[in-house]
């Protein structure tokens, strides 16, 4: 048997030291683990639920998990060589702690139905800090808006002075694509509330498992209906980095705005020196960095949607070890736009707008051409 590996039944010799490296995805999935946790501990106590493991052999791996769990959360846990991933190494561990206890909590679980669940409490998760993020952001520009509600300024189209509006208005134009991402949040969020585990390695268990009771200790509203499917089905990671890639795409306009707003050939807004940075050679520099960056960094969800479709595309039927590259993709993106929305309402909550210059472009009778 290759030891310490889940699948190491009928293999008497070792994967090549070089292809293990190759093979290994726990640089990458080891953010995993709380979910990782928690899905085990549900499962464990849907055996329970299912008389398929006694009261104390759950009682010992409730408490194995806890202690893996902390050992996880304080730097504590020690990883070895042949922890392919942070599914193998949860499962090792917790097998060292309370050994009996630990090798019955594979019982009508495969790897591939437990990665899809920690993926999809991953994604529930993450959508809902974007979506928490978004809802701070969103309340920064409402008070910047109502602040400036009366403030007119020159309102452009192909970048040329068109009519006027108001800051107020201008404000809550950027205001309204991140109110659809929030809602592109939400079905993001639903997309993924479905309970995969049950489906075994791609045609269930014959196991009586208890899917409805897990489903309702981790919170999904529903199950899934198709095993080959629910360990197959990346759709809504998909969908979360749609959204992140808007988000970053509207983050953009706004960045790119500011970015113009704060220039001396505009000079209708300020940004205070928390906000902006110097430069090493011209004293007089205050440079947009952050709005600069948020421009940039609207590119970097964009490439992680094509990476993850890419790996999608044209995978047979059930389960590939390509969905093992679906993490990398998924993280960054959201990732940074969690990010980028942290940094997008730092700005706007500090921005300072100056009323002279605003008024002073004004002035210009070509915006008064159509009225």
């Amino acid at each position: 048997m290759a030891k310490g590996k889940l699948w190491g039944g009928r293999f008497s010799g070792r994967l090549l030291p070089e292809l293990e490296a190759f093979s290994s995805s726990l640089e990458v999935d080891s953010q995993l683990y709380p979910f990782d946790v928690a899905g085990s501990l549900a499962h464990a106590r849907g055996l329970r639920a299912a008389e398929l493991l006694d009261g104390d052999r759950l009682h010992e791996v409730e408490q194995g998990l806890r202690q893996v769990r902390q050992e996880l959360d304080e730097g504590a846990f020690e990883f070895r060589e042949s922890d392919e991933d942070i599914h193998t190494a949860v499962e090792r561990r917790l097998t060292e702690v309370a050994p009996e206890a630990g090798a019955r909590l594979h019982a009508g679980r495969s790897r591939n139905d437990q990665v899809a669940l920690d993926l999809r409490l991953y994604c529930r998760a993450a959508t809902g800090a974007l979506a928490g993020g978004l809802a701070e952001l969103l309340t920064a520009l409402a008070a910047q808006a109502q602040r400036h509600a009366g403030w007119p300024m020159p309102g452009y189209t192909h970048l040329q002075r068109a009519q006027p509006v108001t800051v107020g208005h201008h404000l809550l134009a950027f205001a309204e694509p991140l109110l659809r991402d929030a809602r592109r949040a939400e079905h993001a969020y639903d997309a993924a509330d479905e309970l995969p585990l049950g489906s075994g390695a791609l045609a269930g268990s014959t196991l009586r498992l208890q899917r409805e009771e897990v489903a309702r200790q981790l919170g999904f509203r529903r199950l899934t209906q198709n095993s080959m499917d629910a360990v197959a089905d990346r759709d809504f990671a998909l969908d979360l980095v749609y959204v992140c890639t808007l988000v970053g795409l509207h983050l953009s306009r706004l960045g790119e705005d500011l970015v113009l707003w704060s220039s001396a050939e505009f000079g209708y807004v300020r940004l205070p020196d928390e906000v902006a940075t110097g430069s090493s050679i011209m004293p007089q520099k205050r440079n947009p960095d952050v709005a600069e960056l948020l421009r940039a960094r609207s590119g970097r969800p964009l490439g992680s949607l094509v990476q993850l479709a890419t790996i999608l595309k044209g995978l047979p039927l059930a389960y590939d070890r390509d969905l093992q590259e679906d993490k990398a993709p998924l993280f960054a993106a959201v990732e940074n736009a969690v990010d980028c929305v942290e940094a997008a309402r730092l700005v706007v909550e500090r921005l300072a707008f100056d009323r002279d210059r605003l008024h002073a472009a004004l002035a210009d009778p070509d915006l008064y051409a159509t009225d």
